[in-house]
């Protein structure tokens, strides 16, 4: 990894403009009318939302059957001109508002036959079916959308707030569900009250968020965070100026580009959801070994010159690049048969890959470094989390002998997070955890 730039802290490389002359075409046209900053992050947003809209095809990463859904968040200060993150949205709305459309329609007809046959067990029939995902939802309705979903789902949110202070509170406290659907990891919730059993074989979500330094930090914890590893982040502390053509009309408006881009995108969304099969995406011979070669040189950096703390995320970067090439490979195969019902990935979509990771790679870096020594460890995190939000040291005692944690090693945690305010006493042996606390 060569030497990262720095500017206050905050690594301010941008992708090459080389990647954006050989982009597919759906990416190139929508890249085409942004510069600097602005055309990086309409790459990786896009990337982002349209990870989630390749159903049926797939690829076997580290001997695990994997989809193309990426995580992503784009950190930068206020008025830095990260919003036009938000145009990514148009990329999937058509396909959210179909899939809505005709799972009402479902859900009435359902209701109207139930009612002539004078049936009032209404809970049988289909709820609405979406592709956008809100991140202001308790924990069970994301169960509940993600069981629904055989195609996957998409967060995307402006404000890294948003998901924060869902993660904050207990009834949507959703980290761990985040944390296994990147990897496809089955998911399961039962609640005896509700008389609720949720079990889902594999989960697909992708994550589009946006928000400032300060923002990040409320969301994400720990410095080895597991979920934070689990994300593409896009950093910089650039403030944008003044734009002087604001009002002018310009010759390409930018929402029809992307209008026409999603209609896209909606045919060949029908187009692989109506396979009888999957279609496998493939690296090449060539490609395993060079895709192996460069990823034990960027192993050696870190371990040379780095925290090994940051090689979790390094590790699943690894996945990320993968993610990404098929991405590409996908869009570059929009009017083409696939033979064989396998996908190979292009040289170019190979090299495109590799120089995207590498460079996001750094900014994961640079940002992974902002974050001081009082945050987590993900180990003492696990723990934490294990416990309720308000606990006593009896509790913690007896969850640390199933965890084989010493009694004096969890006092000795209790006195370090009471001093680092991550827990609060609320009298004698009884603690509560910091709200502000994912």
């Amino acid at each position: 990894m060569e030497e990262v730039k720095y500017n206050n802290g905050i690594v301010n490389e941008m992708l090459d403009d080389k990647v954006f002359k050989l982009l597919p075409s759906v990416l190139k046209n929508l890249t085409n009318n942004f510069e600097g900053r602005e055309r990086d992050i309409v790459l990786v947003s896009s990337l982002s939302v349209l990870s989630a809209c390749l159903p049926n095809v797939y690829g076997v990463y580290d001997s695990d059957k994997v989809y193309s859904n990426l995580y992503s968040m784009i950190i930068a200060p206020a008025a830095s001109g990260k919003g036009v993150m938000n145009k990514s949205r148009i990329l999937i709305e058509k396909i959210h508002d179909r899939l809505l459309e005709l799972s009402i329609q479902e859900q009435k007809e359902c209701r109207e036959e139930k009612k002539k046959a004078k049936e009032r067990d209404f809970e049988n029939c289909p709820s609405p079916e979406i592709k956008i995902l809100p991140a202001n939802i308790s924990t069970a309705e994301m169960y509940s959308y993600l069981s629904k979903s055989k195609n996957g789902l998409v967060i995307i949110e402006s404000e890294a707030d948003t998901m924060s202070i869902m993660l904050n509170n207990d009834w949507s406290n959703y980290s761990d569900v985040l944390r296994k659907a990147f990897h496809h990891e089955p998911l399961s919730i039962s609640r005896k009250l509700e008389n609720i059993f949720v079990d889902i074989k594999e989960p697909k979500l992708s994550i589009l968020l946006s928000g400032t330094p300060q923002q990040l930090k409320s969301l994400i914890k720990s410095k080895e965070n597991g979920l934070f590893s689990r994300f593409i982040v896009y950093s910089f502390d650039e403030i944008s100026g003044f734009k002087s053509d604001l009002f002018l009309k310009k010759t390409n408006d930018i929402n029809t580009i992307f209008q026409n881009e999603a209609s896209v995108i909606f045919d060949f969304y029908g187009k692989l959801k109506e396979l009888d099969c999957e279609i496998e995406f493939l690296f090449t011979e060539s490609q395993n070994k060079a895709f192996t070669k460069e990823f034990e040189i960027l192993h050696e950096t870190i371990i040379n010159g780095h925290s090994h703390s940051f090689l979790s995320n390094l590790r699943r970067h690894g996945l990320i690049c993968y993610r990404i090439a098929m991405i590409l490979s996908a869009l570059r195969n929009l009017d083409k048969t696939i033979e064989g019902k396998k996908l190979l990935c292009e040289n170019v979509d190979f090299i495109l890959a590799i120089r995207i990771t590498k460079t996001l790679l750094k900014h994961s870096l640079v940002t992974f470094n902002s974050f001081d020594d009082s945050f987590l460890s993900e180990n003492d995190e696990q723990f934490l989390f294990s416990l309720p939000s308000t606990f006593t040291r009896a509790e913690a005692i007896q969850k640390g002998e199933t965890l084989g944690i010493p009694t004096r090693t969890v006092d000795d945690k209790l006195s370090q997070w009471k001093k680092k305010k991550i827990i609060i006493p609320v009298k004698h042996g009884e603690y509560r955890r910091d709200r502000k606390m994912v």
